[in-house]
């Protein structure tokens, strides 16, 4: 199910490839920008309005403890890694661009595996590989590629935010509806003050309206499905099938666009194919220990680590504050919230 939610996140935020192809013909950049994030915001605000408390009971709220957390991916998310690429974008070209946006993929297994001590490992790294050869392919025009400041500053964009879905998931384990409201609420609000700052004008109404249906779908459902891809497989592997959306957004180009099928978009995918085999197949158990933890988040009583008493009875998914006691055994498991130990 993880594998699901982390390629179906793709799979809707491919889906604003094409379509913002479109909308940008009737939109500035900075203008979408703003709308799908805010259409992201309202979205899932009106979802979490409709299904009351209802639909909270399962989940755990937001705490003093995630507030930095919180604040730091809406920072460098929702903020600066917009506002670098647009200003990069003005500086470079956007083949140089795409290409480097890419190494989205790179900074967010680095920055789990080095500072958050997620498990890497031959297997994890090689489909990493895999998918950033599979993506700078795809997004390599032919013709000379150099480096200037410009680049730099996609570049700072795409860290940006391998540091935003690190950061998203410390606090995976939270209600995914609320984080990714936050998100989109701030980081449209900012963002549409920067472009009607630039541009002195707002957009038209009905694209305005097309931007923010889009934004619910390719930036709200998505990061919702993404954080709940974190929760089980952690910020790296989640990343990495999240990073197979360019070839998703070629194919629907493809598809919808009438694009030309290359033999760059056929190998990009076999080669994207071949990375998903390496995840899904990775079997990673060994004897290892639980510290003393006490947290609260969504969680059933059948994972072998959730056998505290209740009671009235439990709910199969429903959340709390619990305790963890010291625990030593061994099993197959991912790097997610119970398993951010480190190895030898």
């Amino acid at each position: 199910m993880n594998y699901a939610f982390a390629l179906s996140a793709a799979m809707l935020f491919a889906v604003s490839v094409p379509a913002g192809k479109l909308l940008l013909a009737h939109l500035k950049p900075l203008e979408l920008s703003a709308l799908c994030y805010l259409g992201s915001g309202l979205g899932l605000l009106a979802w979490r309005l409709i299904s009351g408390a209802r639909g909270l009971a399962a989940e755990a709220p937001l705490d003093r403890r995630d507030i930095p957390y919180t604040a730091g991916f809406v920072l460098a998310g929702g903020v600066l890694a917009p506002l670098l690429l647009f200003s990069g974008l003005s500086l470079t070209s956007s083949s140089s661009a795409s290409i480097l946006l890419n190494f989205e993929l790179v900074f967010t297994s680095l920055i789990a595996v080095v500072i958050f001590k997620e498990h890497g490992g031959g297997r994890f790294w090689l489909a990493a590989g895999l998918i950033t050869a599979g993506a700078l392919a795809l997004s390599w025009e032919g013709g000379g590629f150099s480096f200037g400041f410009g680049a730099a500053l996609v570049l700072a964009s795409s860290f940006m935010w391998g540091l935003d879905n690190n950061l998203t998931a410390r606090v995976s384990i939270k209600n995914p509806v609320t984080l990714a409201a936050i998100k989109g609420l701030a980081g449209g609000l900012i963002n549409g003050g920067l472009a009607l700052y630039a541009y002195g004008s707002l957009p038209p109404l009905g694209w305005a309206a097309a931007a923010l249906l889009l934004g619910f779908a390719s930036y709200g459902i998505s990061l919702v499905l993404f954080i709940l891809a974190m929760r089980g497989l952690g910020a790296s592997r989640a990343g990495a099938f999240f990073g197979s959306y360019p070839f998703m957004g070629a194919a629907l180009s493809v598809v919808f666009l009438g694009e030309p099928l290359t033999a760059r978009l056929l190998w990009a995918s076999a080669l994207m194919l071949g990375a998903f085999l390496l995840l899904a197949l990775e079997r990673h158990g060994h004897a290892h220990r639980h510290e003393p933890l006490e947290h609260d988040h969504s969680h059933g009583h059948d994972d072998g680590h959730h056998g505290h008493g209740h009671g009235g009875g439990a709910a199969a998914a429903h959340s709390h504050a619990h305790s963890h006691e010291p625990l030593e055994h061994e099993h197959a498991h991912l790097p997610d919230a119970h398993h951010r130990h480190g190895h030898s």
